[in-house]
């Protein structure tokens, strides 16, 4: 007999399966504790027997998942991977996964457990996107285990996720714009500000430029680097997001100006310091010439700007949309708004700034119509439209 039902108690089961012997001539079993009837236990043994006739029987890892999860992150995920990304998955895995299941064998996980992790973070008023986030994560690491042949399939598969909801646009109006770069012309880090509005960068992106990405003569500045704060202190400049990051933006004759005021100042200042200064290039630097934080910007100047000026409380990050919303509406291209942002393609463009369609289909119904006039005239004088 290759496998057999013990009765443990009431509704408990105990499963045991020959798998063979090992190298050594001793019997190896496989043994499983089944809670419900005997035909569940039944019904268990004979799937399990049936796998090993076949050949696919894969007998279960009793690593604990918090073990299997950290050989996951540092064999896997961290070589394919960026630090930042990195960093977020350990951060998703650390806040929502390892107190709920991590003490547990990886062979126990059951897609049940998982399903009631999602439910339990959409109890607790998690967006649906973080929730998905936290799935793909807990998701490409179950995969690898059963590449790894620890487990027969991924318990992910089966869940079902909340459905992805729209999040409403933040970003500032031509009045709410003006009104904010008049609050922060006092500030220090005013050029940033009005290079982030005018270029539609990302913060990691106009935080990594360097003077040598300014090309004066010809007005443009070229994007080619993100800058990455580390966990802990120091800072790495990896690539952009996208192959199309890497982008050249032409600039306005008055931000050249401001730029070059900028830089004046910049090497006064750094004068002033002497050695203390650590050049890296850095058109906006700390005062020691290192990378400014995005947190400490977001924190210290830019809040307090919106609160100066009664503003709405939107992200830094929100002035990226509040360029393209502009653009969108003052009726240029979407490929042009799209190549200025860096996005991998102009239907990310269109769906991500949908809230501006319809004014564009409005203005477009208008010109329509004007150039239409003279033929709507002609079909009113044979009295088609009457």
């Amino acid at each position: 007999m290759t496998g057999q039902i013990v009765k443990r108690g009431e509704n408990t089961w105990y499963i045991r399966i020959f798998l063979g012997r090992d190298a050594n001539g001793k019997r190896k079993y496989f043994n499983k504790t089944i809670h419900g009837t005997k035909k569940d236990a039944q019904k268990f043994l004979t799937a399990k027997t049936r796998e090993k006739d076949l050949g696919v029987f894969i007998e279960p890892a009793s690593i604990y998942f918090n073990d299997f999860l950290n050989h996951w992150l540092e064999e896997i995920s961290k070589q394919k991977v960026r630090e930042k990304t990195f960093n977020n998955y350990e951060s998703l895995l650390n806040c929502h996964v390892r107190k709920k299941l991590g003490l547990k064998r990886l062979s126990d996980i059951q897609a049940y457990e998982i399903q009631k992790l999602y439910n339990d973070m959409k109890k607790a008023n998690y967006s649906p996107k973080t929730i998905r986030h936290v799935h793909n994560v807990l998701s490409s690491a179950l995969k690898q285990a059963v590449k790894w042949k620890m487990l027969i399939q991924n318990p992910c598969d089966t869940c079902e996720l909340p459905r992805q909801e729209k999040v409403e646009m933040k970003y500032f109006s031509p009045e709410q714009t003006t009104k904010f770069l008049e609050s922060a012309k006092e500030d220090k880090h005013f050029v940033v500000f009005l290079t982030a509005i005018e270029t539609g960068m990302r913060p990691g992106e106009y935080l990594a430029l360097q003077w040598k990405d300014v090309d004066f003569q010809n007005q443009t500045i070229s994007v080619r680097r993100a800058v990455f704060i580390r966990k802990g202190g120091g800072f790495l400049f990896t690539e952009p997001k996208t192959k199309r990051s890497n982008r050249s933006i032409p600039l306005s004759s008055s931000l050249i100006t401001a730029l070059k005021a900028h830089r004046i100042k910049q090497l006064e200042d750094r004068m002033k310091l002497g050695i203390i200064y650590q050049n890296h290039d850095l058109i906006f630097a700390s005062e020691i010439g290192t990378p400014i934080m995005h947190r400490n910007l977001h924190r210290r100047h830019f809040k307090p700007i919106l609160q100066k000026a009664k503003l709405p409380d939107i992200r830094l990050y929100d002035l990226r949309h509040t360029t393209a919303t502009l653009l969108l509406s003052a009726g240029e291209n979407p490929k042009v708004v799209s190549e200025r942002l860096g996005h991998s393609s102009i239907v990310l463009t269109m769906d991500v700034y949908s809230h501006v369609l319809p004014s564009m289909q409005k203005d477009a119904t208008s010109k329509m119509e004007k150039m239409m006039k003279m033929y709507y005239t002609e079909i009113n004088k044979v009295g088609v439209l009457s």
